[in-house]
């Protein structure tokens, strides 16, 4: 499936003019931070780039060499995060929240609406707005079912969340080599990532709440 501003376009005609799309890199990993990109694109922007995809369906090499095609297409773009620690303390959807919101935050200027990658509208709580966002409302929250491979903009947003993650991960890997990281990203369908645990057991970036493989700590 090849993305389109199909969607976008069909906001920018309902006047908004700055369409953010918004996508996850991490959920379902073992290790390391879940990490949400924001990206936004206008009405005047340029085609979509040649190659542009979900970043799912595209190599390491090929998903690198889109970052900067990335950064220079959309208007405005920004990652963010929230930590292992922060997924065990207040679960998955409330880090996702949080890691989006501090992404939002980190824009320079406010988009009018966001595009958010799945079924289930994890940003929107207004209950917890002031915690995350205080100087900022919610913009309109419109969810699309594979958004990231459907809407040009949340693949770009994918693109720039999974290359910062995996980046991440990597330097990482550096002080924690027996995990492989640099390889599995924290993941843990990687052999050499549970092999790592069971020999050396859970480092500080491991997310304990989560069960594991057998003899680690969590549920």
């Amino acid at each position: 499936m090849t993305p389109t501003l199909d969607v976008e376009g069909e906001l920018w005609g309902r006047g908004h003019l700055a369409v953010a799309g918004m996508d996850e890199v991490g959920r379902g990993a073992w290790a390391g931070p879940i990490a949400v990109g924001i990206a936004v694109v206008a009405g005047d922007c340029p085609p979509v780039p040649e190659g542009l995809a979900d970043s799912k369906f595209l190599s390491e090499a090929q998903r690198e060499r889109m970052v900067p095609v990335v950064r220079e297409w959309v208007r405005h773009w920004a990652v963010g995060e929230a930590s292992a620690e922060e997924v065990d303390e207040l679960g998955v959807t409330a880090a996702l929240r949080k890691a989006g919101w501090r992404a939002l935050a980190a824009l320079p200027e406010h988009p009018d609406v966001i595009i958010l990658d799945g079924a289930h509208d994890y940003l929107s709580d207004p209950m917890e707005e002031t915690l995350f966002c205080p100087e900022r409302s919610i913009p309109p929250v419109r969810t699309e079912v594979k958004g990231d491979a459907r809407c040009a903009v949340v693949a770009a947003a994918s693109i720039l969340a999974k290359s910062h993650r995996d980046l991440y991960m990597a330097a990482l890997s550096a002080e924690f080599p027996q995990y492989g990281w640099e390889r599995n990203a924290g993941y843990g369908g990687a052999a050499e990532h549970v092999d790592g645990v069971a020999a050396h057991g859970l480092s500080v970036h491991h997310r304990r709440s989560w069960r594991m493989a057998a003899g680690t700590t969590g549920a």
